[in-house]
């Protein structure tokens, strides 16, 4: 694989390209399902492919194959100069990349367990053990269980001299039930809504989630959000559960600081950003409990690596600090632009058949000093919002609204009664302004992100967001349920 992904940066050099890169990537997954009480999915898949991306009379060229043959890196790197050239015509700058040392590593998700390694029986008679606890009530009309595999094994080569041999592994797990019966249909999910939790880890993931030990609590809230009466509209204090809050920085964090958004040159899914450039560490964020960081070092993020496709090694930085906006997501290319020397690593692209563009890297809310039960305690009167139902965001990442499938009355220390469609809104620099407590580091998770979308063409990425329970005051809620 060295020698092939060299023989591309080469053969583009040769066509007259001052920059090349060569990524070979092979994936496998598997996705298993049980779906009331049948086989849903089984699927165990492979794909291999590369992708030359190059820089020829300053303007970017890309293209790509999947058939991994001398003859065809040959042909793809010419067509890939070709497209550049072309591209050059219609170019207003040269591109500008950020320098990078060279290096010659090689990186891996440290897991515990392979999980491709664990057996069909096994992973489908977890599955099937929590269908089976969660249809056990007959108002329970659908339960889907979920386990979900990934492997990605990159080779890269540039003409600057790196080359990277990187395998990614990342495993994912989850339930819901869905309710039906008084005129309603309720859903309640573990670990998370939209399949579960994911994590680069092994299987040792799955093990750890205590997936069969949640199962009845999750179908009895479900059936009990039948009868729960809907989150009267106001303006109240909530604390917001760890995998919303993640869901929360994804969307009006992770995404507003994305520098190609603040530029202009990315507006799909949502459009661009409020967060622009003459705000950096000018603007206030979020209160001085506020400190959002981008790590793509912390363990089991699914946005952790050893280097991004730009050869740039992975980091930890600021975004918002004590509520101060200091920093944005980008890469070598846009450095420039922000003043910055060297990217922050934030190029990645969606396999082989995409180029890399910016994406959100494991962006978390750091925990703060209460203990959970000493929050809920000074937080009578508030509301408990848990687990995302829907989102809305409008096209500067500024307005918001959020669904959640549970909502509590909080009362003597305690989650109270239990409310249904609940829904939470507000404007970003308000709501992170008002947020004045956030639970320590014994309730903090990373929540992994597995399927955002950003581009044209799309591509879908994965990353995590690390977040504790957080009190926001004055939110308004319940809005149209009055």
């Amino acid at each position: 694989m060295k020698s092939l992904a060299q023989r591309a940066v080469d053969t583009a050099k040769v066509r007259g390209a001052t920059y090349a890169d060569c990524r070979i990537v092979l994936t496998k997954q598997e996705v298993l399902s049980v779906q009331n009480g049948r086989v849903g999915e089984m699927t165990l898949s492979e794909d291999i492919g590369f992708g030359i991306r190059v820089i020829a009379d300053g303007a970017w060229g890309f293209a790509c194959s999947p058939d991994v043959t001398p003859a065809e890196i040959d042909r793809v790197a010419a067509l890939a100069v070709r497209i550049a050239k072309a591209s050059a015509q219609l170019k207003k700058l040269d591109i500008r990349l950020a320098p990078e040392p060279v290096v010659d590593e090689r990186w891996q998700t440290p897991i515990t367990e392979d999980p491709f390694a664990v057996s069909k029986e096994e992973k489908f008679g977890l599955l099937y053990e929590l269908d089976k606890v969660l249809r056990s009530d007959k108002r329970i009309k659908t339960a889907e269980s979920t386990l979900n595999f990934r492997s990605e094994h990159q080779w890269m080569a540039t003409s600057e001299g790196s080359f990277i041999d990187q395998l990614l592994i990342r495993s994912g797990a989850g339930y819901s039930a869905t309710a039906v019966g008084n005129g309603e249909v309720q859903v309640r999910s573990f670990p998370n809504s939209f399949r579960g939790q994911y994590m680069s880890l092994g299987y040792e993931m799955v093990r750890g989630l205590h997936l069969l030990e949640n199962a009845e609590r999750v179908r009895d809230e479900a059936v009990a959000l039948l009868t729960a009466p809907t989150l009267p509209e106001g303006q109240r204090d909530v604390i917001i559960d760890g995998s919303q809050i993640g869901l929360q920085i994804h969307e009006s964090v992770g995404h507003a600081t994305e520098l190609d958004r603040v530029l202009g040159m990315e507006a799909n899914y949502a459009g661009m950003s409020f967060a622009t450039t003459d705000k950096m560490k000018e603007y206030r964020y979020g209160s001085d409990l506020v400190n959002l960081v981008c790590d793509s070092t912390v363990p089991g993020g699914l946005a952790t690596f050893g280097w991004d496709d730009d050869a740039v090694r992975a980091q930890r930085w600021h975004v918002v600090k004590n509520g101060m906006f200091v920093n944005y997501q980008f890469n070598r290319e846009l450095a420039h632009t922000i003043g910055a020397e060297r990217s922050v690593g934030n190029s990645r692209a969606d396999g082989w058949v995409n180029i890399p563009i910016i994406r959100i890297t494991n962006l978390s809310l750091m925990p703060g000093a209460y203990e959970l039960d000493d929050l809920l305690a000074d937080t009578e009167g508030g509301v408990w919002l848990e687990t995302n139902r829907s989102w809305s965001i409008d096209q500067w990442r500024l307005n918001f609204q959020f669904g959640v499938e549970a909502a509590w009355e909080i009362k003597g220390g305690k989650k109270g009664k239990l409310y249904k469609n609940a829904n939470y809104q507000g404007i970003t620099p308000k709501f992170w302004g008002s947020c004045d407590g956030i639970a320590n580091e014994k309730s903090w998770v990373l929540w992994g992100v597995n399927n955002c979308g950003k581009g044209q063409p799309g591509q879908t990425a994965e990353m995590s967001h690390g977040a504790a329970p957080a009190r926001f005051r004055d939110v308004t809620v319940g809005v149209g349920n009055s």
